[in-house]
């Protein structure tokens, strides 16, 4: 399809702007809450000296995924005696659910992949939760937890495609790229092995080649050139990653099919299964945050901003700021997991070590909005593939008024008979452009919900009439982009190893050593660090 066909359809449709959003949409900002992270910056010359002092056998900070997973690797080895801080009201991180007019839906994170053997740990933690059971000498999953089908759908020249490649108007040449595309896949997969977590295999002598370009070059190189393709994979980066083809190197390119899926071209054999789908809930990866959080009890101590951590001979004194009370905490403890994101952890520590200063130097970071929309009824839908659980709309000329990941469907999963009311999530990821970071946070939200709506209205008109609420999420450092370098970094490699003295009390967990942000990375990074705590 050529770009003036896109075009040219949007024309038939309401044009952008036209239609003003309506002003009794309710909502405003929610979520993260960059104010309190914005309090690291800078002296801390207001901030008051430490009220109290508590004691502890071990203190985690931050509450994302990895955080949450070296908490329960503690209990499972029956260590009570914990503390774990949390910047936010609630723990999670970029995983957290919500709720927008009584319905369930996603404030980040919105479904795992089925894991595969490499990632046992996710495994266990899933039949921990009765999600993945024994039948019949087999595992099995829960169907109430896997995604129903139809489970994607491309908005594409005026109508819905099921899947999200590109099939309208597919030429020769982009048939032939497919096929290129999934040949050299295959190819890369019998080199070396791509796992999730990554960390489970070193790389080899052809993945550091790949890491060390960025797969617009690698594409270049291999002279493939359809719109088509380069618009999928562009999609599939941005929506993995945070940033497009330019921008991630080739070996997160590959790896986002060789670890899984593969890349079945349209009319060839579906390669081999190696996993069994996609695991989701309403609330998206909330769930799962949600049911490790739920035994921790008094441990689980939110609304804490980390100040300081300094490693001692004997052991780890942190300062947290409490920000109900505006007092000062100071947590002593044996031993340290710093679950939070590099550069954070590089700014509170003192003395950081010379691996994570240059860890954290090293990374890039790609900023998100996610919009949740309520509509208090269902859309009329446009001819082609049925309403899915993830819609998209193609923009392969990179059309700025087109910007969006599309939108998740928070009532999919429900077994309503007759479609109603529902929440549509919606994603717009920003690249690595400094000036991005800036805008999200300059916006109003009122700005954002024009440009939601405006976006959605494309596929929906109606969309803009059946709105009642839509609420923001900002997150200016949503996840690490695996730029090139990144996997064969000697500093990332270093923080998961035991540090020397004097930091040989702090331990690193998080989804930024792996290089990209996914929730199997994450998980393994804190359970690896809870089970290998002294």
């Amino acid at each position: 399809m050529k770009r003036r066909n896109f075009l040219a359809a949007a024309s038939a449709l309401p044009l952008i702007g036209c239609s003003p959003a309506p002003g009794d949409i309710a909502g405003g900002f929610v979520g993260a809450s960059h104010e309190r992270g914005h309090l690291l910056r800078g002296e801390k010359r207001g901030i008051p000296q430490p009220s109290s002092t508590q004691r502890t056998r071990m203190v985690i900070l931050g509450g994302g995924v990895a955080g949450l997973a070296a908490a329960r690797a503690l209990r499972l080895r029956g260590i009570d005696d914990f503390a774990l801080l949390e910047l936010e009201d609630s723990a999670g991180g970029n995983s957290r659910g919500g709720q927008v007019g009584g319905i369930a839906c996603p404030l980040g994170a919105h479904y795992l992949p089925v894991p595969g053997d490499d990632a046992a740990a996710v495994q266990d933690l899933l039949e921990e939760l009765g999600v993945r059971q024994r039948v019949a000498g087999r595992w099995a999953y829960d169907e109430r937890h896997l995604c129903h089908s139809p489970q994607e759908r491309l908005f594409i020249d005026g109508q819905w495609q099921e899947g999200l490649l590109p099939l309208q108007d597919m030429d020769t040449a982009t048939l032939a790229d497919y096929r290129r595309f999934a040949g050299l896949v295959q190819q890369a997969s019998s080199q070396a092995r791509f796992t999730i977590p990554a960390s489970k295999s070193p790389l080899a002598q052809s993945q550091l080649a790949l890491d060390a370009i960025t797969f617009e070059a690698w594409l270049d190189r291999q002279r493939l050139a359809s719109p088509a393709l380069r618009w999928y994979l562009d999609y599939c980066c941005r929506d993995d990653y945070g940033a497009g083809l330019a921008s991630v190197s080739a070996w997160a390119g590959l790896h986002y099919f060789a670890s899984r899926h593969g890349f079945q071209a349209p009319g060839e054999p579906a390669p081999a299964e190696r996993d069994g789908g996609v695991l989701t809930w309403p609330e998206g990866n909330g769930w799962l945050t949600r049911q490790l959080a739920a035994p921790l009890g008094h441990r689980l101590k939110t609304g804490r901003v980390v100040l300081r951590v300094a490693a001692g001979k004997h052991s780890v004194e942190v300062d947290a700021l409490n920000a109900a009370t505006g007092t000062v905490e100071r947590w002593q403890a044996a031993q340290c997991v710093l679950a939070l994101p590099l550069f954070i952890a590089a700014r509170v520590t003192e003395n950081p070590p010379p691996a994570l200063r240059q860890a954290a130097a090293a990374l890039r970071y790609a900023p998100w909005l996610v919009a949740n929309l309520h509509l208090g009824a269902a859309l009329h839908d446009r001819p082609g593939a049925a309403p899915s659980w993830d819609s998209v709309l193609y923009n392969p000329g990179g059309d700025p008024r087109f910007p969006g990941l599309g939108y998740v469907d928070a009532m999919h999963q429900s077994l309503q008979s007759v479609p109603g009311e529902t929440v549509l999530t919606y994603y717009r990821a920003f690249g690595l452009a400094p000036a991005q970071r800036q805008d999200l946070y300059a916006r109003p939200w009122a700005h954002w919900r024009d440009a939601v709506l405006a976006e959605l209205a494309v596929p929906h008109p109606d969309l803009p009439d059946k709105a009642t609420r839509l609420e923001v999420m900002r997150y200016g450092h949503a996840m690490s982009v695996p730029v090139p370098g990144l996997r064969g970094n000697a500093a990332l490699r270093a923080l998961q190893q035991p540090q020397p003295a004097p930091w040989q009390r702090l331990h690193f967990a998080h989804s930024d050593l792996a290089g990209y942000s996914v929730f199997e990375e994450a998980f393994s990074q804190g359970h690896g660090r809870g089970m290998a705590l002294a």
